[in-house]
């Protein structure tokens, strides 16, 4: 965890609370240090920013991780219909193996 840039990057969401990429930056830097904090900044993306394609993988493994299986399930098939949706094919293929990978 990186403190200088936390604090860059809270002062980006300052400056513009509605951009999903410094909220997801700061859920990276926080994913493997601050678990609670990880997964509240996680949730805030999947909430008010459900179409930002890049927050499901990263989404469904943090819970993977945390041993949620039903909740990264939850989340990586959400994010394989917005991946559809959006034409996005390498997401497609990330996030169909993610699943896969759950599955067996």
């Amino acid at each position: 965890m990186n403190r200088e840039r936390i604090k860059v990057l809270e002062q980006f969401l300052k400056e513009d609370p509605n951009d999903p990429f410094s909220l997801y930056a700061l859920a990276l830097e926080f994913k493997n240090q601050d678990s609670k904090k990880a997964q509240e900044l996680f949730d805030q993306l999947l909430e008010r920013h459900p179409t930002y394609l890049p927050t499901y993988y990263i989404a469904g493994d943090f819970y993977l991780e945390k041993g949620d299986l039903d909740r990264a399930t939850e989340i990586l098939k959400k994010g394989l219909a917005l991946a559809h949706q959006q034409k996005d094919l390498n997401s497609i293929r990330e996030i169909s193996a993610a699943i896969q990978n759950l599955e067996d």
